[in-house]
């Protein structure tokens, strides 16, 4: 934390002998050791704080990529479904004259087909 070498220590350990004088320097001296024991585990405290919200952060971004990229799988999955959908119902309806295509835009669905015949469902109901 301090850069500070031996010879600094004893010279301050010196100091404070003639100072605070023999029998109340080995008090102080512990009292200096939970001072400093308090300050290292708050440091310590400080920096798990912020290195797990650093992380929470880095989660959170992640997360919202992933679900970017789910809704962008998404939409191209229905994207392709729409088009696989209708791909197989002109497969289906086979080809069809330029003039029945046309009839059968302008179809209303529930309404008989664009001939005017009723398909074998409507024929039971009706």
């Amino acid at each position: 934390m301090f850069d500070i070498g031996f010879s600094e220590l004893l010279v301050i350990g010196v100091v404070a002998l003639l100072v605070i004088g023999p029998e109340r320097l080995p008090r102080v001296a512990r009292t200096a050791g939970h001072l400093m024991g308090r300050l290292q585990r708050y440091v310590t405290d400080v920096r798990a704080d912020i290195q797990r919200e650093m992380e929470m952060e880095e989660l959170r971004r992640m997360r919202a990529q992933v679900e970017e990229a789910a809704r962008s799988i998404e939409s191209t999955v229905h994207g392709a479904l729409a088009k696989a959908e209708t791909d197989l119902n002109r497969a289906v309806e086979g080809p069809a004259p330029e003039g029945a295509r046309a009839q059968e835009s302008t179809a209303v669905a529930g309404e008989p087909g664009a001939d005017g015949a009723r398909t074998a469902g409507e024929e039971k109901r009706g």
